[in-house]
This record gives structure tokens, C-alpha cells and sequence, in this order.
């Protein structure tokens, strides 16, 4: 299933995509696309999805999911990416917390902060959680799986290196965590590790990579943070970004007011960002 939300933003229906990538209107089997939906998928189980009413026009989408406790990112997950940052791979996940208030819809403006220099992209698997995990293996950490989501993992990164203390700062302004287009169920991705993934800034492409050259893969991943914390249903994971981001450019490139920022990962949508002054 292809799960999504439509309509202005805190008035979101939930919504399913057919497969001829029409939108359907999924509100009369279920509230939203929440925690208690994604534990437990099976209130959709015999709905016939063609006979579900056709959302007319080209609405909003919201996030692809609501009600998302922990935003949990990834850092220099990619070999390749950490080399063009000028750090070392990491000898264990580098883990980070994206404010949950940064979520919004996968083609919303996003807000380029006062005082900000050094705003950047990176386009990322998502993986979101069904079933509550905790001291999962990693042979079992998929079935804690409910889908995957395109999420943006947009920085700020005088805010995140230049300035005391950890990367929170720089990754957590408001506007800065889009995902969607929509959910795709795990059913939908039979391997995570085999994801074609892209970025382009105003058409050009920076960002060409694979979640196969990832360092720790998504079941890993999974396994390894159910050490340190419980993993409810909504919680997102952001697991890192391939080479071509803006401070990995010669020189380097940043986002101003104006620049229309496309992405995308093969199977699950693409999303379109035009970057914004802050008012």
C-alpha cells in the first residue's frame, strides 16, 4: 500500500495511492495515518482500494504520517559522504535527534532561518515504525518495520559544525523534515538496500546514489537503536545521505531564497521544496 495524507496543513484526510497513482480517499476505514493504523494494517485488510472515492484536483500532501514521537537520524552513513565531509567512517551509527516539530509535507516551502549561510540538503531513506521495538535482533528488526518514506534531512550547517555542541541546532529549524510522498508499506520494498536515490537544486542533479552503499544497513539500524531506546509506532529514521551535498561541493554551494530543491528514491515518490526567506 501506498499510504499518504492530503489537505492544508493540521486538516489532513487520510489517503491512499491505486495502482494507477490516483489519490484515494481512505477516511470512512480510518482516522488517520497514525501509530495505532501502522501497528496494526489490518482494519484495511478486503478494502477494495479501486472502489474508494477519487480525491479530485491536486491537493496538498501532507506528512505521510502523523503523530511521530522520536525523529531519529543517521550520520555519515555513507562512506562516500563522510569522505566528502572530511570525517572518518564511523566505527558505530552516529546517531542524532531531529525535532518532530521540523515535519512537514513533502513538497511545503521550506524555511531558510534567520541568520542562516549554510543551508543545505540531503535526501535520505526513511523507515518508519510499526511495532514497538526493544532489544530487537537484527534478524527480526524488519518485522518492527511498517514502511519507508522519503525524507529530506535539510541542515543548516554553520549552525550544525560551527557552533557549540552537538548537530541538533543545525538540523532541527522549523520546515527542515519533509517526508512523503507517501508510505510504502514494507510489502512494497523488498529490500531497502536496493533503492535508487537522487537530488537536483534548480536542475541540476548533485546527489546520485544507492541505499546499497550504505555503512549500516536498515535491519542493523533498526537492532542497534532498540539498544539505547524503545522504538515506538510513528517514530522515524532517517539513515543518512549519499555524497553530493552542498558543503561537499568545490566550492561550496548553499540554498537561498528561491531554489527549487527535487528528490527522490526509486519506489517511493519524489518530493519538490521551493526555499524560502524566514519573514
Amino acid at each position: 500500500m501506498k499510504l499518504t495524507r492530503y489537505g492544508q496543513p493540521g486538516a489532513e484526510k487520510p489517503g491512499i495511492f491505486d495502482s494507477k497513482g490516483q489519490l484515494r480517499d481512505l477516511s470512512a476505514h480510518v482516522a488517520d495515518i497514525n501509530p495505532a493504523l501502522l501497528a496494526d494494517f489490518s482494519v484495511l485488510d478486503g478494502v477494495d482500494i479501486a472502489s474508494l472515492p477519487v480525491v479530485d484536483g491536486n491537493p496538498r500532501l501532507g506528512p505521510c504520517v502523523t503523530g511521530t514521537g522520536k525523529f531519529i537520524c543517521i550520520g555519515l552513513n555513507y562512506s562516500d559522504h563522510a569522505a566528502e565531509t572530511g570525517n572518518p567512517v564511523p566505527s558505530e551509527p552516529v546517531i542524532f535527534m531531529k525535532a518532530s516539530s521540523t515535519i512537514v509535507g513533502p513538497n511545503d516551502d521550506i524555511i531558510i532561518p534567520r541568520g542562516s549561510v549554510k543551508t543545505d540538503w540531503e535526501v535520505e531513506l526513511g523507515v518508519v515504525i510499526g511495532k514497538a521495538a526493544k532489544y530487537v535482533s537484527e534478524a527480526d528488526a524488519l518485522s518492527h518495520v511498517a514502511g519507508y518514506c522519503v525524507t529530506n534531512d535539510v541542515s543548516e550547517r554553520e549552525f550544525q559544525i560551527e557552533h557549540e555542541g552537538q548537530w541538533t541546532k543545525g538540523k532541527s529549524c522549523d520546515t527542515f523534515g519533509p517526508i512523503g510522498p507517501y508510505l510504502a508499506t514494507r510489502d512494497e520494498v523488498p529490500d531497502p538496500q536496493d533503492l535508487g536515490m537522487w537530488l537536483e537544486v534548480n536542475g541540476k542533479r548533485y546527489q546520485d546514489g544507492s541505499t546499497a552503499t550504505m555503512v549500516y544497513g536498515v535491519a542493523h539500524l533498526v537492532s542497534y537503536l532498540s539498544r539505547f531506546m524503545t522504538l515506538h509506532p510513528g517514530d522515524v529514521i532517517s539513515t543518512g545521505t549519499p555524497p553530493g551535498v552542498g558543503m561537499g561541493q568545490n566550492p561550496q554551494v548553499y540554498l537561498k531564497p528561491g531554489d527549487v530543491v527535487t528528490l527522490g528514491i526509486a519506489g517511493l515518490g519524489e518530493q519538490r521544496q521551493t526555499f524560502v526567506a524566514d519573514s
